[in-house]
């Protein structure tokens, strides 16, 4: 059994995205790089990715080709505050799974390298950099 399989399939990636999502949502760091007004399509994107990356249908790299994670997030700041507001959510979101503790460090481990690998600046953040601080 593979992890994808082992932590329930698509229903708890689904649920995973939803509650990361819903923190998403209203977060003053995080919002704003999502400039569609729904979060819908970035949601999705990012449940294909985990129900490929653990072993599920490779329905994410059929519709969008190789990830290439640091690639497609190279436009937008990603420092250690939209670093540290994304580990918050997403650890809620993996608490509220309720997985083994073997399943639930390993999902974490994972995501939490992923969110330090995907750091592009050390730069505050501000008009300098090319965000709006008004």
């Amino acid at each position: 059994m593979n992890f994808f399989d082992a932590v329930g399939g698509e229903p708890t990636f689904r649920k995973l995205v939803d509650e990361f999502y819903a923190g998403v949502a209203t977060d003053p760091v995080l919002r704003p790089l999502y400039p569609e007004e729904d979060l819908g399509p970035a949601a999705e994107r990012l449940t294909l990715f985990l129900i490929q990356y653990w072993g599920g249908p490779n329905t994410y790299s059929a519709q969008r080709g190789h990830p290439r994670l640091r690639m497609r997030h190279a436009s937008f700041r990603v420092g250690p505050d939209e670093r540290d507001a994304w580990l918050a959510h997403m650890r809620h979101a993996v608490d509220s799974l309720d997985l083994p503790a073997d399943l639930h460090t390993t999902l974490w481990d994972y995501l939490e390298r992923a969110a330090y690998f995907m750091v592009n600046t050390m730069d505050e953040p501000g008009p300098a950099n090319g965000l709006n601080t008004a």
